[in-house]
């Protein structure tokens, strides 16, 4: 058992606190010490992600760190002299799995008593979870929250001289960082990025922890958006994902409510061949970005818009901050500068309360919209949130019954829209071998549409012209066009 050396643990209280304290900008890379440098210099790596795109990008700054350090990567746990865990909290059964696979990262460590073994993310902010790894993981050398990717190095140095388990988790993120040296390779892929625009959410979902678990909402600077965009370019990357919790709040915090749309259209002039962002929340919408994404070709004709109920009494539960006749409003907006769009949404089924009526309003909203795909949960409380405390007054085979009705609607929606695409020439940038089928190559159309072709892996990092003659609903089947 690991002596523990606690800087500094969660509270979902000052989590909550949103004072409008000044926000400092860090400039300066972040350079490993000599002693980090030699201890761990062609050693081998494992990091283990759950959860979003977000989870996704820190993971690449820790891999940026570890590279930096003269570490390789491997795949699994088996050869591996160092395994980080990034959690998520959103769901519950993530939880489960990562407590299971510390399990088995503990009989690696009775194997290899020198394995290094490290837990960070969002499910380290929440305070039951950090307990029960405390009290039952006592073997693992570091642990560290959202606000602390940054110090990273000096944590892992911590440990290590003082042999002792590190626990450093902020609860009041007050500045961002800038200016970090990023080394060639630690992106997961070498054509396409995901771009941290914004950090935290300030809106509170009865529902989501995430407000608690990655802090108040904080902009990065324009200009270094647009830095890192051209630097991504330059490398040869053709496309850029804008990521935030709320990215068209963008800019809100420094008194700018239109600054998302601003930052879009200079991102479009930049010149780099494809723009996604994600996640937009419907309130804060507004109908210049619309006109952006219709002005500039780069900017793919794509959105994922949550919904989450359509039914007015449960978005208000949830303290959702539209209704159902104003998200509507915003999908005809949409709709009529970009007929083409491809919209997806996400909806959470069987919230406390919600009736079959307000079922059949969500039913109802999805024929209105005519989604054309949609990431769909039943409700699964997440401690210390407002609904957790609500009473779960729905019984599990009702649960399983709405979940299903809706899958079966969204996935005829889905098909029905995934059927127009065949005889039609898409653009798709070609991402890796099918995993399926060695002979294929997968990509993604303009749309975010999944294709797959027969080709070699030469295709990989091209956008090529691909006509469609099969729609499997959820993936289509092209063939390359000449």
């Amino acid at each position: 058992m690991k002596k523990k050396n606690l800087i500094s643990l969660p509270s979902f209280r000052e989590e909550a606190r949103r004072d409008p304290e000044h926000l400092i900008i860090q400039e300066n890379d972040i350079v490993p010490t000599t002693f980090l440098v030699s201890y761990w210099q062609g050693k081998f790596f494992c990091i283990k992600t759950y959860g979003c795109q977000a989870n996704i990008r820190d993971s690449e700054k820790i891999r940026n760190f570890l590279f930096r350090l003269g570490m390789r990567e491997c795949p699994d746990f088996s050869g591996a002299d160092m395994i980080l865990f990034n959690t998520c909290a959103i769901r519950e059964n993530a939880a489960n799995h990562l407590f299971g696979e510390l399990g088995r990262a503990k009989r690696e460590r009775d194997k290899n008593k020198d394995l290094y073994i490290g837990v960070f993310g969002c499910l380290m902010q929440e305070e039951k979870a950090l307990n029960r790894l405390l009290e039952q993981f006592s073997f693992i050398n570091l642990v560290f929250g959202t606000n602390n990717l940054y110090s990273f190095y000096e944590l892992l140095e911590k440990s290590l001289r003082n042999d002792e388990m590190e626990v450093a988790i902020y609860s009041q993120p007050s500045y961002l960082q800038e200016g970090i040296v990023e080394k060639e390779g630690s992106r997961y892929s070498k054509y396409t990025a995901y771009v941290d625009i914004t950090y935290g959410c300030d809106k509170f979902c009865t529902y989501c922890i995430v407000p608690y678990t990655r802090g108040k909402e904080r902009s990065r600077r324009m200009e270094d958006i647009i830095a890192e965009v051209n630097c991504l370019k330059e490398k040869g990357y053709k496309q850029v994902t804008l990521l935030g919790q709320n990215v068209d709040s963008y800019g809100k915090d420094f008194g700018d409510s239109y600054a998302f749309a601003t930052l879009l259209e200079n991102v479009a002039k930049t010149g780099i061949e494809r723009i996604r962002f994600t996640t937009p929340y419907p309130s804060d919408f507004n109908t210049k970005v619309f006109d952006v994404m219709a002005k500039y070709k780069n900017v793919m004709p794509a959105l994922h818009l949550p919904i989450q109920s359509g039914s007015n009494r449960i978005l208000k539960l949830m303290n959702r901050r539209y209704t159902r006749e104003e998200y509507l409003n915003i999908v005809r907006e949409l709709k009529e500068r970009l007929p083409d769009v491809y919209l997806t949404t996400d909806i959470i089924v069987a919230f406390p309360h919600e009736t079959e009526e307000d079922f059949l309003e969500t039913l109802s909203i999805c024929e209105e919209c005519s989604y054309d795909g949609a990431f769909t949960f039943i409700f699964s409380p997440r401690p210390m949130t407002p609904a957790s405390k609500m009473k779960d007054d729905i019984p599990l085979e009702v649960k399983q019954d709405r979940f299903n009705r809706l899958k079966d609607l969204i996935d005829s929606l889905t098909e029905k829209r995934a059927k127009t695409f065949v005889g039609t020439i898409q653009k798709v940038l070609f991402e890796e071998v099918s995993k399926r089928d060695k002979n294929m190559i997968s990509g993604y159309d303009e749309h975010g549409k999944l294709v797959h072709v027969k080709g070699d892996s030469s295709l990989i990092g091209q956008i090529k012209e691909v006509k469609i003659v099969e729609s499997h609903t959820y993936s289509l089947i092209g063939e390359l066009y000449e």
